[in-house]
């Protein structure tokens, strides 16, 4: 919602915005599609431990944590997380900490958020912009939304 207001304000009335929504589908598909066969996604997750490791000098153990994605209904939202497979503690050489890990406890790595058409366009109006067009995929899994802000004068 603020991003949608910081755009209405930056753009200005009479402004167009395209917004490309992955809308929700079932759990299965969805959960499927953030943890997929390959591993591809669990990998980009753990690089982020390999980064805070590099990067800030943490001593992270990758291959202790696992990798899952969750389906939030609640929040209307897939929930990325790595999962510590044991206990464990970890040193944060920047913050002068370590921080104790429990087996099972979660490290969420991303959130992504799905919205129906209808939740959209609602949370567009309530930001200042006007649902102008949608166009949707033969399966209405993915969606454009074309929003005006404010109205356009005549001339």
């Amino acid at each position: 919602m603020a991003l949608l207001r910081h755009m209405a304000t930056l753009l200005g009335p009479g402004s167009l915005l395209l917004l490309g929504m992955d809308q929700p589908r079932s759990v299965a598909a969805m959960e499927a599609a953030y943890d997929d066969a390959a591993g591809v996604s669990a990998r980009f997750a753990r690089n982020l431990l390999l980064r805070l490791n590099r990067d800030l000098g943490t001593d992270f153990q990758p291959r202790h944590f696992g990798y899952r994605a969750h389906w939030d209904a609640s929040a209307q939202h897939i929930e990325m997380a790595l999962v510590s497979q044991r206990d464990q503690v970890v040193s944060i050489p920047p913050l002068q900490t370590v921080v104790h890990w429990a087996a099972g406890e979660r490290l969420i790595t991303e959130h992504s958020h799905k919205w129906g058409p209808e939740a959209v366009q609602a949370m567009a109006q309530q930001a200042g912009w006007r649902g102008v067009g949608r166009w949707c995929d033969s399966q209405d899994r993915f969606s454009l939304h074309l929003m005006e802000h404010g109205s356009l004068s005549q001339c």
